[in-house]
């Protein structure tokens, strides 16, 4: 079983005054709520060094230091180690696409273009307005791949959230015809990266065989969780993005519009097992305008929070591992925001109850092998009814290894 927490080191609790707690202030609480949530690992937002409290570390500045906001390196293996010692894995979102032009940083770091690429068309990335890694020189896949094993080997990391990988693979991304380099064999992947990436998933498992490495992977590109000896890129898990999107456009209907699209929920089973799936409802979800999940879910109060009860219901009933992002948990109202704490002055009843309900599911998935033993296998998934015989009802099976452990999922 792997369920796991989302955080944001900066906003998940602060002290009275508003300032940030401690890596040792926050190592304390994060462990006993995320055991009394019952779930795995926590998976942090990043916490390399970065300049810009605003990318909430996706733009790293300093690819081996631990962010001085909360405290010094010595006071982050203290974090780590108190979550071990609970129990709970920690995993870092990690972002080796792009880093910032920031003239303190890698940009032109020796007065040339070192760590970004020479060629103006791949240098940049119109998104983020970043600069972007030259994967293809030995010396920047070293610095990167050195970076990882860094995490692993001195602060006990146990795995990485491969940021944007999507925009790493391919050449064209984001970019219209005409501004971007095919590659030598006039496509538009990025063979670098992908060697890069390959690079990255050996070396990890070959010296961390335990760690895990999920890729944020969007797209339909093929293997992304497969061995690299099969023609994979060797990662253990891709985020379910196709799963989460219709998931969470489904559950933001009302009711009595969701018949219609109804395949919303059952489609996506057709390419469930095509790679080793998470499920994520991540911090995506609830910035820039899209609200929280609270407030995705459509009706009264009362029924925004039992809607939540039944997509997180749907979540760990469903094959693949799971993610949740920090607030979902009690029903934060409120679009998260990173310069602030999270709503706990408003969790109320209904919110107590909600927490109530991932502590138990989470419960029930780690101690039914059914729920997770055969993620990633057809053999532990059987349709007993997809609401053909009684519309609305959806009903499957989730086996395990053993033909005993048999779980019925009724939604």
């Amino acid at each position: 079983p792997v369920s796991i927490y989302e955080v944001h080191l900066g906003s998940w609790m602060r002290a009275p005054n508003g300032s940030w707690l401690t890596y040792r202030e926050l190592a304390e609480q994060l462990a006993e709520h995320t055991c009394q949530l019952g779930f795995t690992h926590v998976e942090l937002l990043p916490v390399a060094e970065h300049p810009f409290d605003g990318s909430w570390g996706y733009q790293a500045l300093s690819y081996y230091a631990p962010t001085s906001r909360y405290g010094n390196p010595d006071d982050f293996m203290g974090f780590v180690d108190t979550l071990h010692q609970a129990g709970i894995g920690v995993i870092l979102d990690w972002a080796p696409g792009h880093f910032p032009n920031d003239t303190h940083g890698l940009a032109g770091f020796d007065g040339t273009y070192l760590y970004e690429h020479t060629d103006p068309r791949q240098r940049s990335h119109p998104d983020w307005h970043t600069l972007v890694f030259d994967h293809g020189r030995q010396e920047v896949a070293d610095f990167l791949v050195g970076s990882a094993m860094f995490w692993l080997d001195q602060y006990h990391v146990d795995g990485f959230r491969v940021d944007a990988v999507a925009s790493m693979l391919y050449l064209d991304y984001s970019r219209p015809a005409g501004s971007w380099t095919p590659n030598r064999h006039g496509g538009n992947e990025n063979l670098d990266a992908v060697a890069f990436l390959r690079l990255l998933n050996n070396s990890v498992q070959k010296q961390f065989p335990d760690s895990l490495i999920f890729a944020e992977e969007s797209t339909a590109w093929p293997q992304v969780s497969h061995p690299i000896q099969a023609g994979g890129l060797g990662f253990d898990f891709k985020w379910n993005m196709g799963w989460m999107h219709d998931v969470l456009d489904h559950m933001s209907r009302p009711p009595k519009e969701r018949l219609a699209h109804q395949a919303q929920l059952t489609e996506s089973l057709g390419y469930a097992f095509a790679e080793r799936f998470m499920l994520p409802l991540s911090h995506d979800e609830v910035v820039h305008g899209k609200g929280s999940l609270f407030n995705k879910m459509p009706g009264t109060r009362n029924e925004k929070f039992a809607n939540l009860r039944l997509l997180f219901g749907w979540m760990f009933g469903y094959p693949g591992k799971k993610l949740l992002f920090m607030g979902n948990e009690f029903g934060q109202r409120g679009e998260w925001q990173h310069d602030s704490n999270l709503e706990w002055h408003r969790r109320d009843k209904l919110g107590w109850g909600l927490q109530q309900w991932v502590c138990d599911l989470n419960r029930l998935y780690r101690v039914e092998p059914a729920l997770h033993e055969l993620d990633s296998d057809p053999s532990g998934f059987a349709w007993v009814d997809r609401g053909h015989e009684v519309p609305g009802l959806i009903s499957f099976t989730r086996r395990g290894a053993s033909p005993r452990d048999l779980v019925l999922c009724v939604y």
